[in-house]
Order: C-alpha cells, then sequence, then structure tokens
C-alpha cells in the first residue's frame, strides 16, 4: 500500500493520448511537448548548466541535455517510478543529463550559491504546496541565491494571462512569450482545452 509520498504513479497510453498519472491526478500530458520544447530552449539561452525540478516525461530534460549549449543539466525527481517509466521509454540519454532524487523544498538550501544558469521548475505539486505562502517565501530567495548572474528561473507554462504569485516579487526582470495550444479533450487541469499559454521568464539581475 502506498503511503502520501508514495502515491500510485502510472503511465496511461489511450486512444493516442499520453498521460503521467500521480496519485490519480494528470501530472503530465504529452500534448504539452511544444511548450515545454519551448520552455526549454528559451532557458538554454542564459548559460550552460541548468538544474530542472520534476522529470514528468523526460520531454523537457531532454530538450535541454541535447540542447548544443548545454554542458551540464540535473533534473530532481521525487518518485522512483516517474524515473523508471522515463527510462524505460529512453534507455539511452545524453551524456550530461544526471537524475537525481530529493524533494525540492529541501534540496533547495543545500545547492551552492551561483552554482546555475537557469532552473527549470515543473513539478507535481499538492495545491496546499501552491498556496502556502511562508514556505514560498523561504524558497524563493534560495532559487534566486542558487542562479547566476543573469541566469533565469522558468516555472511551468500557465494558460492564465497573470504573473504567478509565488515567484514575481523575487525577480525584477521578466519576459512572457504567448504560445497557443490545444490540449486533450481529456485534460484537467488547463483554463479550457486550447487558446494561449505563457512561457514566463524571471531573471537574476
Amino acid at each position: 500500500m502506498k503511503n502520501q509520498t508514495e502515491p500510485a504513479i502510472e503511465l496511461i497510453e489511450h486512444d493516442g493520448e499520453v498521460t503521467l498519472s500521480i496519485g490519480g491526478e494528470q501530472a503530465m500530458q504529452a500534448w504539452e511537448r511544444d511548450l515545454m520544447w519551448a520552455s526549454a530552449d528559451m532557458l538554454c539561452e542564459h548559460g550552460h548548466d541548468f538544474y530542472e525540478v520534476g522529470l514528468g516525461l523526460g520531454l523537457s530534460a531532454l530538450r535541454i541535455a541535447r540542447n548544443p549549449a548545454t554542458r551540464s543539466h540535473r533534473v530532481l525527481e521525487l518518485f522512483d517510478e516517474v524515473e523508471g517509466l522515463f527510462r524505460a521509454r529512453h534507455p539511452e540519454v545524453p551524456d550530461n543529463l544526471t537524475i537525481e532524487r530529493g524533494d525540492f523544498f529541501q534540496r533547495i538550501f543545500e545547492l551552492p550559491s551561483e552554482s546555475y544558469d537557469g532552473i527549470f521548475f515543473d513539478p507535481a505539486l499538492d495545491m496546499h504546496i501552491w498556496t502556502d505562502k511562508d514556505l514560498w517565501a523561504r524558497t524563493m530567495p534560495e532559487v534566486v541565491r542558487v542562479l547566476r548572474p543573469g541566469g533565469v528561473f522558468i516555472p511551468f507554462f500557465s494558460t492564465k494571462p497573470e504573473l504567478r504569485w509565488q515567484y514575481v516579487t523575487h525577480f525584477r526582470t521578466i519576459r512572457v512569450e504567448r504560445h497557443p495550444y490545444v490540449a486533450y479533450d481529456t485534460t484537467e487541469y488547463t483554463h479550457g482545452t486550447s487558446g494561449d499559454a505563457y512561457i514566463q521568464c524571471f531573471r537574476k539581475d
């Protein structure tokens, strides 16, 4: 029986749709590919050493690692099962890609200062974490500390045209790109199944 830190994790492939399910919730779907690639490409404009939180289907991880600019890319994943599913689909990965296990809200305090040019942030988090103002107030200064000058923090895309309160007060320079998207009819985590998605890039000045 799974406990709270070990939810049921499965890869569901049905009628041409690919869904990573964590704890019965849609954590990620394959239709996101173009948005994840656009986010990864934006990240790679800003240096050579990158860190990613949340492996998911590995769409952004592989895109970042395969970018000619990338020297190293480390991915932090909380669950063994997610990495297992990824490696089953991708038995060979770039040499500059490493995957490690851990909880972001602990690991960020352990990372060296000014050690990364960019952080891509796309973990599967429960709603009570997203709404915990004290947690984000403690965490985001550590994110800024870990970034090199000119480095960027890119969270997963939003389908609402608003800056995320968790991050916005910690950065002065913010770049936003709008991209069209079409999700699956069964997608539950977007505001509608088509429209515009917004990639937000927060830069450390």
